[in-house]
Formats: structure tokens, C-alpha cells, sequence
């Protein structure tokens, strides 16, 4: 189960990346739970929300690492954004629930988002 989930987080990730809003939704759970530095989101509409703001802050996501265990998935990334924030180091801790994303915790320094948190976390 853990080589699937490695592979639908890093497709999840890869459809970040190329702004493809079908595919990123297509991974998420109803019930999923979005848990970053900035906010606490639940629910899949809440969450995709959230998602599709926040692709408009960056420019290339580059997934740089990635190991599963179970129904757990860990990506180290980079991203890319427009002068002035320039390149932001992450991870993510993604959990699946058949196939689906259920729980979607963030790891980044969010001082370069605080601007637009409203607008990503709206």
C-alpha cells in the first residue's frame, strides 16, 4: 500500500505543479483535514479552496524527496514564487484513506505567506 500512496501524493503534487485543478481534487477525501502553519481547514470543498488559492503564489513546485509507510506519505518541495518571496522549502505529511486524501499536514515558514493568508485561507 505504501509504494501506491508515494505514487498518488507525488501525482497529487505533480498536479499542483501544473495547476490542474481536476486531478487535485480528485485526491481529496470528504472528510479531509488541512493542517498547515497558517490555518486548520476541514472538508473537501474547504480544503480544495484553499488549495486552488494558493497555487496562484508560486510558480514551479519541485517535489525534491519522498518516502511512504503504510498509509502515510512524507514530500519534501520546493517552491518557486515571484520576487520578492523566491524559493520556499517544505514538506508534507499526507495520510490516504483508500486512495484519497484524508489528513494534510504542512511544514513550511509562513512568514512569506502571511500577506495573503486571507486570500489562500478564504
Amino acid at each position: 500500500m505504501s509504494e501506491k500512496n508515494v505514487a498518488f501524493a507525488v501525482a497529487y503534487y505533480q498536479a499542483m505543479n501544473n495547476k490542474d485543478l481536476s486531478v487535485i481534487e480528485k485526491y481529496l477525501h470528504p472528510d479531509v483535514r488541512l493542517i498547515s502553519p497558517m490555518a486548520d481547514v476541514r472538508g473537501k470543498d474547504a480544503v480544495f479552496n484553499s488549495v486552488k488559492n494558493f497555487l496562484t503564489v508560486f510558480d514551479k513546485l519541485t517535489i525534491r524527496a519522498q518516502c511512504g509507510n503504510g498509509d502515510q506519505v512524507m514530500l519534501a518541495y520546493d517552491l518557486d514564487c515571484p520576487v520578492p518571496t523566491g524559493l520556499v522549502r517544505g514538506a508534507v505529511l499526507l495520510t490516504f484513506q483508500n486512495g484519497l486524501i484524508i489528513r494534510y499536514e504542512l511544514f513550511y515558514d509562513a512568514r512569506p505567506f502571511e500577506k495573503k493568508k486571507n486570500e489562500i485561507f478564504s
